[in-house]
């Protein structure tokens, strides 16, 4: 167990960089988590994987993220097991967390030591990691190694987001109700005293009768807005991070009333700093202030909100990490600002970055490298313009042309075929027809000649990129030539080598042929037992022995 830290190392006004971190859900798709300097350990087929990830450590030295099949997988130097292996083991390469596999993450946050809290989408609460202060809620102060199921006065709830502090933990029930529990030297609990918390307790007081939509925790306070708008705030305020006008302590929930009249949205705590957004788009600060965190101009804690000034467009989003002092919000026109420690720099006022997200801030700026909130990587519904194309190839429902080939029908735009291709551009001029038949060309191969100028791509065994590469040539498609030679040399082996060769000196695709007459020289003994090389054409092989001899290939 590690030995408990004083009173005066937890609570002096300095600003430490042991700060916990929250993470709640982001609605953000796609997010590229290798800007996270961790991820580097994974291969690229795993990062595609990848559906929800968070970055934590006191060095961002751990992380833990979910994968399309539902598994979760955790990876770093599992301080204290924060990794929930079951042992203390660090690890290099991603381990699957297999107690939790099968498990839907809605929200994830932890402390300092640190120690992990989870909430699924079931509304199930599993913590794990340090424990020395009973942050774990499970009544003992033993490191839990493993994930463990909270119940105990949360049996018969739905928890919805959670929060840590430093060593204290903070839960919200679908019915607005929030518990917490851990440690509670400066009232962080809300319980009216300041003796540790082993167990979750609904925190009352003030919010007796107030139904709670989100949460928020800073080093060794407790933030919660309610549905009218409200902030209540309670537990450590030496920086005046509880934006009560004072710097005493706080071990009930109290009203933030400077706030009176004005309805906040979201609430997000750095270290000891607060940072409010309003239905109105206007960001509120308060709190330290000794890295410009509160984007005032100047270095001066504040006790009350303070108005920041990002730019005329509105705030959609604020972002604090509670692992550094770094503040980040994006506004409505997709421009993203960050100011206070931004790879030790002191940046005083909102600074406009190029990033398109907060959570690139945190990645690129803040020490550590950590997550400010649980990101979710699933794919986005919204389809680009390229993608609505790719969905259009060969339907009938929207189709004005009809491609016969083989007996089969194949649809498409003429509009799009006179943009993508000169051939169609000029037979497609005046022809109202809206049935075309083709006789030149094989079904398959004519069918991937479409698909190529709806997707710029192609998907065909060697063989039949022969008959694509003909086509191509026919039609004078420069850039679809490459790519059939592309295929066919990504396909040739020693049975079709020969063929290959062959269709390359008919189409004059001298990079292919030359391609093709290194191979069948590299594996002269096998291709020339083949069917292929028995039934070659006799000039080519005149040519072939020919050109063999040259370079060669026929010496002892």
């Amino acid at each position: 167990m590690s030995a408990l830290p004083s009173d005066l190392e937890l609570s002096n006004t300095r600003e430490k960089l042991t700060k916990p971190v929250q993470a709640t859900l982001s609605s953000l798709k796609m997010l590229d988590v290798g800007k996270w300097p961790i991820f580097s350990l994974c291969s690229e087929e795993e990062l595609q994987l990848i559906r929800q990830a968070c970055v934590f450590g006191s060095a961002g030295n751990e992380v833990l993220y979910t994968t399309v099949n539902d598994e979760i997988f955790v990876l770093g130097t599992n301080c204290c097991g924060c990794l929930g292996l079951g042992d203390v083991q660090s690890t290099i390469e991603p381990r699957r967390l297999d107690s939790l596999s099968g498990k839907k993450i809605a929200s994830f946050s932890y402390g300092s030591g640190p120690h992990i809290v989870l909430a699924t989408t079931e509304g199930e609460v599993f913590t794990w990691g340090h424990n020395a202060y009973s942050q774990l809620g499970n009544g003992t102060t033993n490191h839990g190694l493993v994930p463990c199921q909270i119940s105990t006065n949360l049996s018969n709830k739905q928890v919805i987001e959670v929060a840590c502090g430093s060593y204290h933990s903070l839960v919200l029930t679908s019915d607005g109700e929030v518990f917490a529990w851990g440690y509670n030297n400066s009232g962080q609990v809300g319980s009216g005293s300041t003796v540790n918390q082993p167990i979750p307790r609904r925190v009352t007081g003030c919010l007796q009768n107030k139904v709670v939509v989100t949460i928020a925790c800073g080093q060794m306070c407790c933030m919660a807005v309610v549905d009218t708008g409200e902030v209540y705030v309670w537990g450590y305020n030496g920086n005046g991070q509880l934006g009560l006008g004072s710097s005493g302590n706080q071990p009930t929930p109290c009203r933030v009333a400077a706030l009176q009249g004005i309805r906040v949205q979201r609430v997000a705590c750095g270290y000891a700093h607060t940072l409010v957004l309003t239905d109105e788009g206007q960001v509120y600060a308060w709190g330290a202030n000794s890295y410009g965190q509160l984007g005032t101009g100047n270095k001066s804690n504040q006790s009350y909100p303070t108005p920041i000034t990002v730019e005329k467009d509105r705030i959609i989003e604020i972002a604090a990490c509670h692992s550094t002092h770094t503040s980040a919000a994006k506004t409505q026109g997709g421009h993203v600002y960050m100011w206070g420690q931004c790879r030790g720099q002191s940046v005083i006022l909102p600074h406009l970055t190029h990033f398109s997200c907060t959570d690139d801030v945190f990645a690129c700026f803040a020490t550590p490298a950590v997550s400010w909130r649980l990101l979710s990587v699933e794919p986005d519904d919204h389809l680009t313009v390229a993608e609505s194309l790719k969905r259009e190839f060969d339907n009938p429902d929207t189709a004005d042309l009809k491609f016969l080939v083989d007996g089969k029908y194949i649809y498409a735009h003429k509009v799009l075929l006179k943009i993508r291709c000169e051939h169609f551009r000029s037979s497609l001029e005046d022809n109202e027809d809206d049935i075309v038949e083709m006789s030149e060309f094989s079904y398959p191969v004519y069918r991937a000649f479409l698909e190529y100028l709806y997707t710029d791509s192609i998907s065909l065994s060697p063989e039949e990129a022969v008959g694509l590469l003909d086509l191509a040539t026919f039609y004078r498609e420069n850039r679809l030539k490459k790519l059939c030679q592309q295929t066919i040399k990504q396909g040739i082996c020693e049975e079709n080598a020969i063929a290959l060769l062959s269709a390359a000196v008919k189409y004059d695709a001298q990079d292919l042929e030359e391609f093709c007459f290194r191979f069948c020289i590299n594996h002269l003994t096998v291709v020339t037992q083949t069917s292929g090389f028995a039934e070659m054409d006799h000039d080519l092989l005149k040519n072939f022995i020919s050109k063999a001899s040259r370079v060669g290939a026929f010496k002892n």
